[in-house]
């Protein structure tokens, strides 16, 4: 794969806002979402399961999180029983869940065995999209996996006519048919992806409508671009994070794994059955995986509606004391003993640094591989430095990708005490998934 900077032809030019946003037991857990003591309570569970990944061939065999729709409204405390089905020991990773320290894996949460059940208690403080996975425990295992997504509803109204989720995934099947799981050696396999489950997805849309698309890169380990032409894009949130409104350059924006973007389109008129693709570019080459169709219902509105505002805040703070920060160096890439695959992880080795509860943290990403590589920090939203460390960037992130050789500085407000993870991968299929901790106290 190129450099993240380079990975677009001519048709994807990334604007690089974006680009630095840069993813017996079968009747027991069969259960819709119910209300315990005022808690939405829910059931989830890791089992087998099949994707029709290539038309008219045989379904691929997967690993999935199986369960009902995880929508919830900012505020709720959800009970969460997780069951695991399958052969391995399974564990669910909740992307940009701020706070949920009770729902921290490996730290509070340890894997769960086959033929057992775990529970606990996940607490929503904001609003946003999110994604709840297996990939944590997930390399080198017999079947790839999947995850689902997790939609908070804002407490304020958003003036949009439809709230959409857009799950893009990946798949490495080989001349057979099987899927591999990542962490293994992708040679003599071709790449799949999918859109919700499916390889292409047909989305009507009316004249004067306003969407929310929310993108989740639910990829193993690839950085994206996605590309919807011809509609202008604005981007309104990234990680699950508002951030303030700016139109992707050219309809583009980029996707590092795990990263989130909402976007809002408004729709023009066009003649009936009139299509325009939503491409995804992968390095390599641009495909379709998805086509917005004008219908032939009437518009929803004479016009198209003023420029949106930004959405409501979570409350992050307005400013960082970068002054008096605590500063950290961390290396990604390369020969490290620091970091250690989640199957083999322990509490007990050091954390990577500790911080007071309310102190700034400034992180400084330097990554030594040859490749980019993909950093995620659980726990906390964290915003991107300007390179003399005199502002930042008007967003924040939960992940970031890394170029090669690299280095980038984060800063964050260590608000929730608790022990908390840090991943890392390189952007290869075959590069194993790394973990490290910390500590606000």
């Amino acid at each position: 794969m190129v450099g993240i900077n380079g990975m677009a032809d001519e048709i994807f030019r990334p604007d690089r806002r974006a680009l630095l946003a840069g993813l017996g037991a079968s009747v027991l857990w069969r259960a819709a979402p119910a209300e315990a003591q005022g808690r939405p309570t829910l059931a989830l569970r890791a089992k087998t399961d099949v994707l029709a990944l290539r038309p008219g061939e045989r379904e691929a065999s997967i690993w999935s999180l199986g369960g009902p729709d995880l929508r919830f409204k900012r505020g709720e405390s959800p009970e969460i029983t997780f069951g695991n089905e399958l052969p391995a020991p399974m564990v669910l990773n909740w992307r940009g869940i701020d706070g949920a320290v009770a729902a921290e894996p490996l730290l509070e949460r340890a894997s769960v065995a086959p033929g057992t059940i775990d529970a606990f208690k996940v607490t929503l403080r904001h609003a946003g999209t999110f994604l709840c996975d297996l990939a944590l425990l997930g390399d080198g295992a017999k079947w790839p996996t999947r995850g689902l997504p997790v939609i908070v509803t804002e407490s304020e109204a958003v003036a949009v006519d439809r709230d959409a989720v857009i799950l893009i995934e990946d798949w490495r099947l080989r001349r057979d048919g099987t899927a591999i799981a990542p962490g293994i050696n992708a040679e003599d396999t071709v790449p799949v992806y999918t859109i919700n489950g499916r390889t292409i997805q047909d989305i009507p849309v009316r004249t004067h409508e306003r969407l929310r698309f929310r993108f989740i890169n639910g990829l193993q380990r690839n950085v994206i671009a996605i590309k919807i032409e011809p509609y202008e894009v604005r981007i309104m949130a990234l990680d699950g994070q508002p951030a303030e409104p700016f139109l992707a350059r050219g309809g583009t924006f980029v996707l590092a794994p795990g990263t989130r973007v909402d976007a809002f389109i408004d729709t023009v008129a066009q003649p009936p059955g009139a299509t325009a693709s939503i491409l995804l570019h992968d390095g390599r080459e641009a495909r379709p995986i998805a086509r917005l169709i004008a219908s032939n219902a009437p518009p929803v509105r004479d016009a198209v509606l003023a420029a949106a505002s930004p959405l409501p805040s979570n409350g992050l703070p307005a400013r960082l004391d970068l002054k008096s920060a605590l500063r950290v160096d961390l290396t990604l890439g390369g020969p490290q003993s620091d970091w250690g695959a989640p199957t083999r992880f322990a509490a007990t080795t050091p954390p990577a640094f500790r911080a007071k509860a309310g102190r700034t943290v400034v992180l400084a990403l330097t990554n030594r591989a040859e490749i980019a590589s993909v950093f995620h920090l659980h726990g906390h939203h964290f915003r991107l430095l300007d390179r003399l460390d005199d502002g930042w960037k008007p967003f924040w992130l939960d992940t970031l990708a890394i170029d090669p050789g690299q280095t980038q500085r984060i800063a964050f407000s260590a608000e929730f005490a608790g022990r908390w993870l840090i991943e890392s991968v390189a952007t290869d299929w075959a590069a194993p998934r790394l973990v490290r901790w910390y500590s606000v106290e």
